[in-house]
């Protein structure tokens, strides 16, 4: 108890992705400004905030502690963000936090974020983690993958390279803003000291679309809405996401493949995320010949 009171993690220990702080009565708008003061106090930068469908709000934050950390990362910048969610359902709101050291583990980041956590319980409360019904060791987080022959963290996706990192960010900057392939921005963060800029993106478009995928998966009665939103990471000259196959399924690790609210109830979604995210990078989707 004393270790989960403190944040302290030890490699026995497993882990969940999505920890809720409370539930609140009254208006979304009410306890969204709450949230929000609470996070500014506590020290984090609100990055961007968005409702990708009716009764959630999501509030994007990171901290310095979370961008150093990126930084020492290969790839860290998908993990230097963290989502805080809001979402109403039978008339209370549910508000939660993405668990830091998860995703420090999951995105094989130098240091697990303990810090952040302990940080996020203080400013919001903490009721439990949850998620799947058992939770992952840091050990099985860091080589995680969904099945055999699905992708692992390493396995990122190359959507579009520029003539160098600024062209690369003023590329996906520009699509973005223009909604190329149904994408806007959420949020966009600079990693310090290298060349590496996060993007979390709003996505409408079909089998794409925030709406659409979490519709069909997330079904159970504390909501996983902090799987919300999808990034792209410039790293140098290029950008990068992370197949569905790996993003979806390390919020959802115990979704079922077959039957109702299962990865095949949204099949269409890998395919149209990344071309999506093709032309939110501003690269050129490949002809089949067809």
């Amino acid at each position: 108890m004393l270790a989960l009171s403190t944040g302290i993690v030890h490699a026995e220990d497993t882990l969940k992705p999505f920890a809720l702080a409370r539930t609140a009565s009254g208006e979304m708008s009410a306890a969204v400004a709450e949230t929000k003061q609470k996070l500014e106090q506590a020290g984090f930068e609100v990055v961007g905030e968005y409702s990708p469908y009716a009764n959630a709000t999501i509030i994007a934050v990171t901290n310095d502690v979370l961008k150093q950390n990126a930084a020492k990362s290969e790839f860290g910048g998908f993990g230097a963000v963290q989502r805080v969610t809001l979402t109403e359902v039978e008339g209370q709101v549910q508000i939660a936090y993405t668990n830091p050291t998860y995703f420090a583990h999951a995105y094989r980041m130098e240091g697990d974020l303990a810090q952040v956590t302990q940080s996020l319980q203080q400013a919001l409360g903490h009721e439990s983690d949850y998620g799947p019904d058992e939770g992952l060791t840091p050990k099985e987080l860091r080589k995680y993958h969904y099945k055999w022959l699905m992708p692992y963290f390493t396995n990122q996706l190359e959507l579009a390279s520029h003539s160098n990192h600024q062209a690369a960010v003023e590329a996906v900057e520009k699509a973005l803003a223009e909604e190329k392939g149904g994408v806007s921005q959420v949020y966009g963060v600079e990693i310090p000291g290298g060349e590496e800029t996060v993007f979390g993106v709003h996505m409408t478009t079909d089998c794409s679309g925030d709406e659409y995928i979490m519709s069909r998966i997330d079904f159970k009665d504390v909501r996983s809405t902090g799987h919300l939103p999808y990034e792209m990471v410039v790293r140098g000259d290029t950008v990068y996401t992370l197949p569905a196959e790996f993003r979806i399924a390390i919020s959802f690790p115990d979704l079922s493949m077959m039957g109702s609210n299962s990865f095949a109830s949204i099949m269409c979604a890998p395919s149209a995320i990344e071309t999506a995210l093709t032309e939110a990078a501003g690269g050129q989707i490949e002809s089949s010949g067809w």
